[in-house]
């Protein structure tokens, strides 16, 4: 499932116009031919480009720059508060939840390394089932934030590479309220991925 279909899903209505581009991360050249190194020199995605020759790279820093130029209080807890720290928290958490799953996107795996990345995945799984509450509709509580679509893609990657993710009930019913979501099921619809 591509990395991308969260980050849309839940700017449908945002304060910061977007325009999204594909980029081939092989030949390192967006969908209209520019050379995406001259835009992100590590070769990377995502990169936001906020104004000409100024972009911002990660995950992490892109979605909380734009949860800070959105309509929705629970993606811009206030500067210093907790629920600011948490969000904070929970988007770091994603990349290393998305870093465990790195290593099974590599052209050459070998057979031998593939448990070692699983087990490594299982153990980040487990980390993010004990940081949800039974009584949260989502992470952080009752509201949607961009660590919900984040962590949403990463799990849909566990999903779509037929992993045993049972052992995490918290997780897979959070990954089913994100898939519910209306934007979501809008943006994936729109991306050809239902």
């Amino acid at each position: 499932m591509p990395a991308l279909w969260p980050r849309i899903s839940f700017w449908k209505r945002p304060a910061l116009p977007i325009t999204l581009e594909a980029v081939d991360l092989k030949a390192k050249k967006t969908a209209s031919g520019a050379d995406y190194l001259a835009i992100n020199p590590r070769g990377a995605v995502p990169a936001l480009e906020v104004e000409p020759g100024v972009v911002i790279t990660q995950n992490a820093a892109i979605l909380q720059y734009i949860g800070d130029h959105s309509h929705v209080a629970a993606f811009k807890p206030a500067y210093g508060s907790l629920e600011r720290a948490r969000l904070q928290e929970a988007l770091g958490f994603c990349s290393d939840l998305h870093g465990a799953f790195g290593g099974l996107f590599a052209p050459n795996l070998s057979e031998e390394a593939r448990p070692g990345i699983i087990a490594n995945i299982n153990r980040r799984l487990g980390q993010l089932e004990a940081m949800l509450a039974d009584e949260h509709s989502y992470w952080l509580g009752a509201e949607f934030t961009q660590a919900d679509a984040y962590a949403a893609v990463i799990l849909g990657w566990g999903v779509g590479m037929k992993l045993d993710l049972n052992a995490y009930p918290k997780a897979l019913r959070l990954y089913e309220r994100v898939l519910a979501r209306p934007n979501v099921q809008k943006a994936m619809k729109e991306e050809g991925l239902i």
